[in-house]
């Protein structure tokens, strides 16, 4: 399913990120791929989730779905959703902000770094294979196995300088 970005011979990589249909059409392909469905609901959190502009927590796109469906939708049924999608990598978790957002490139594995502004809440997803790599030979000469570097920097965006 998808590619490894690890296999790519240069530590920084570009993505041709997606958006609008192009992401759904995409996040679909992937999910199914992976065994799943695609159901009304799954489509409706994914579309919520890849409309917002920072991260959002479950509560919120259960906010935005019951607003699309015009009935209430339990965050409980989102959390659920988004666990999915994280492990499909159709988004990503922002840990320290216990909140979502969409992957723009779905079909691509790697470790995120996320740039995280504090003044209005964007998130910058940026990949450095060597950087995460590092990370990951540094837990294993550790004695850990089946490492996800999870990192987080967090400050202002240049808008907001």
């Amino acid at each position: 399913m998808g590619t490894d970005c690890h296999q790519h011979e240069e530590a920084r990589h570009g993505h041709q990120d997606l958006s609008g249909d192009h992401l759904v059409t995409a996040a679909r392909a992937v999910l199914t791929e992976a065994g799943e469905q695609w159901t009304e609901m799954r489509a409706d959190v994914f579309q919520a989730l890849a409309d917002r502009k920072s991260p959002g927590s479950a509560y919120d796109l259960a906010e935005a779905v019951s607003a699309m469906r015009g009935k209430r939708v339990a965050p409980n049924s989102v959390y659920r959703i988004l666990d999915l999608f994280v492990r499909t990598n159709l988004a990503r978790r922002v840990e320290s902000a216990n909140a979502y957002i969409a992957n723009s490139h779905p079909g691509c594995r790697h470790d995120c770094i996320f740039l995280i502004c504090d003044s209005c809440g964007q998130v910058v997803h940026i990949d450095d294979d060597a950087l995460t790599g590092a990370l990951v030979q540094a837990a294993r000469d550790s004695g850990f196995a089946d490492v996800r570097p999870v990192v987080e920097l967090r400050g202002t965006c240049a808008a907001c300088s």
